[in-house]
């Protein structure tokens, strides 16, 4: 019954994806083993599991495979029904915690992540989309987080798990960038509500390595703009 239950995580420690993955897991309390995937040679089980995307992360589940995120968490939600949920019970607060976690995905991910790629003129653009993402959530959370869904009925749920995925490594980025994004004098409502997710037990012992983590955003950084700048 113990191996029938076996629950594998394959994934990257630095990929904010994975990152969701192992804060649903480990604030659900469910035990699992962890895989790092060299994402430069993929190993024939990621292959097997993800043959569609070819990506981490993939959760193994009773000898099942299920990738993409987002989808993962509500599995995981679905499938270990004791214990804090992810999602709230009420089918409204729950298509609006649906609704935000796709929005930080959607259209704050990828644009937080040109920041880091580009420089100059391109990146200041990057900038003012990201700033103008942000003021759209700002105003979004202050309704959202004051009707109570912050952490849906246990004070941490899958919106604050893909905010964290996303802006707790805050400090890293500050570093590699020279510049913060989520300040109180800006957001007052997304700043305390990242300190308040980052004291999260869960989250904390989920945390990515600050060194480690700035020595990655810089080779990623100084790749993309290597490679921009080769004719």
């Amino acid at each position: 019954m113990a191996e029938q239950n076996k629950v594998i995580l394959h994934g990257m420690w630095a990929s904010p994806f994975v990152k969701r993955v192992e804060l649903a897991l480990n604030h659900k309390g469910i035990p699992y083993e962890y895989v790092e995937e060299d994402l430069a040679n993929k190993s024939d089980l990621l292959l097997k599991y993800n043959p569609v995307y070819k990506k981490v992360p993939v959760l193994v589940h009773n000898g099942n495979a299920i990738a993409e995120s987002m989808v993962i968490l509500e599995y995981i939600d679905e499938t270990w029904k004791d214990g804090p949920k992810l999602l709230p019970t009420d089918s409204y607060k729950r298509s609006q915690a649906r609704f935000w976690s796709h929005f930080i995905q959607d259209q704050l991910l990828e644009i937080s992540f040109l920041v880091v790629k580009t420089d100059g003129e391109e990146q200041q653009k990057a900038i003012k989309q990201v700033y103008e993402k942000l003021n759209l959530l700002e105003d979004g959370m202050k309704s959202y987080l004051a009707e109570g869904n912050v952490g849906v009925e246990n004070k941490f749920g899958m919106v604050d798990i893909v905010f964290c995925a996303l802006y707790g490594p805050y400090k890293a980025h500050e570093e590699v960038l020279g510049m913060k994004f989520i300040v109180p004098e800006k957001f007052p409502v997304l700043f305390y509500w990242l300190m308040a997710i980052v004291e999260v037990e869960a989250v904390k012992k989920a945390a990515l390595p600050h060194d480690k983590t700035v020595a990655i955003l810089q080779h990623y950084r100084l790749s993309a703009l290597k490679s921009s700048a080769t004719p």
